[in-house]
Parts: structure tokens; sequence; C-alpha cells
């Protein structure tokens, strides 16, 4: 029988625990529970969970520590749970290197969706296929082609290096500034406007109906994510 996998809850609120522990529990998953950010760093080291779902706003030390500690040490998929307004904690955290937020009050389907999607980021990271397939899509990593119904999409230099970089963190949110770094540079990480005219020319060239994207969708005041591949 395949062991299943665990997941530390880290919320200061009994009843989120408890509802995470009741409807985790029936999806299959090991619950452990954290209501401060000291316990939570202790029972990971503890417990080994297999991801982390992390409330920002804990008694002890913030979230956002709890984040920076962790990278520190490890690659643990970390799924934050934010207010809805706190749109900076959510950029803080997922800079930190958060895998995904998912924003109070949430829908259990939506978070066990972002679960599984984390998860499987972290069971196949060592093999990974090269090639991303979505719908009519298909970017060939090692080639460095890209093809939408068979046919080769031609991209620029820099419109290939920010599909690449979407594609090889597909299903994740990653933040305008974390694109900016990684495309064009530190230097660039203030630069959004210019990212939103380089997403505009990759859907123009990728979506079906670019004014109703599929593929690349867009996480509001936060960044992008690439839909997961097949």
């Amino acid at each position: 029988m395949a062991k299943r996998a665990s997941i530390l809850v880290v919320d200061d609120e009994p009843a989120i625990r408890r509802l995470l522990r009741t409807s985790l529990d029936a999806q299959g998953y090991d619950v452990v529970e954290a209501g401060g950010g000291r316990d939570a760093l202790a029972a990971v080291e503890r417990e080994k969970p297999d991801l982390v779902i992390l409330d920002l706003g804990l008694p002890d030390i913030s979230g956002i520590e709890v984040i920076r500690a962790l990278r520190q040490r490890s690659s643990l998929p970390v799924i934050v749970l934010s207010v809805r307004d706190d749109e900076r904690g959510k950029v803080e955290a997922l800079d930190l290197g958060a895998d995904d937020y998912v924003t109070k009050p949430f829908g259990v389907d939506e978070l066990v969706a972002r679960i599984r999607t984390a998860l499987r980021h972290r069971f196949q990271a060592q093999g990974e296929k090269p090639v991303y397939v979505c719908d009519q899509l298909s970017v060939d990593l090692v080639r460095r082609t890209v093809r939408r119904g068979g046919a080769e999409v031609h991209l620029s230099p820099k419109e290939y290096d920010l599909l690449a970089e979407l594609v090889a963190n597909a299903g994740k949110v990653l933040t305008h500034r974390h694109i900016l770094a990684k495309v064009w540079g530190p230097a660039h990480t203030e630069d959004a406007q210019y990212l939103r005219v380089f997403i505009r020319n990759l859907r123009n060239k990728l979506e079906p109906d670019p004014a109703r994207p599929q593929l690349i969708l867009t996480e509001p005041g936060v960044g992008y994510r690439l839909r997961e591949g097949a």
C-alpha cells in the first residue's frame, strides 16, 4: 500500500485546522497541525511533511519568516493561505520561494487541486519530461521548439526565454519580480509594464483567443501562472 502524503497545516485558528484536517484526511492525506511559526519549524524537523499549508498571520513569528527559514534548508513545497487584501504578503511569500497561494475564504476543492500540483512538482522533480503539452500547444525545452496545432511558432529570443521560465514552473504562480529577474536580470525587477507587453505578445501567438487567455493566466496584482500541462 502506497504511503499517504503528509501535510503540515499551520494556522492559529483551530476551526481552520479542524476543517483542513477533516477535508484533507478524506482526500487521502495525513495531516499534522501547528498553531504558530515556531511550532511549525519544529514540526517540519520532527515530522518531515511532504508539503506545508501556511497562514501568513501567525501569533509568534510571521508566515513570511517561516518561509524564509524553510528556504534556508529545503525546497519543501509551501502553499500560503492569505486574506483577500494582503497582496503585498502574497507577493513577498512567492518571491521568497512559496509555491502557491490560496486566498481566504477558500474552497477546499481549489486547495486540493493546488496541493496536487505542488506535490506532483516535488515528486517528479528529477524526472520531469522536457516537453510541455497543453491543448494544442507543445514546447520542447531541449530542442527549443514551440508548436501550436502542429505548426511551428516563431518567437523572439526573449519571448522564448519568458515562455521557458513559465513552462519550467507550469502550474505555479510566478511574481512579476521573479519573472523579470530570471528573464531580464535583477536590474529590471520593477519593469512590470515591459513584462505585460511580452505576455501580450506570447498570448497573441499561443492562445486560441488572446482576449480570453486559457494558457497564460493572470494572477491580479501578483504575476502569472502557466496552466499545468498534460
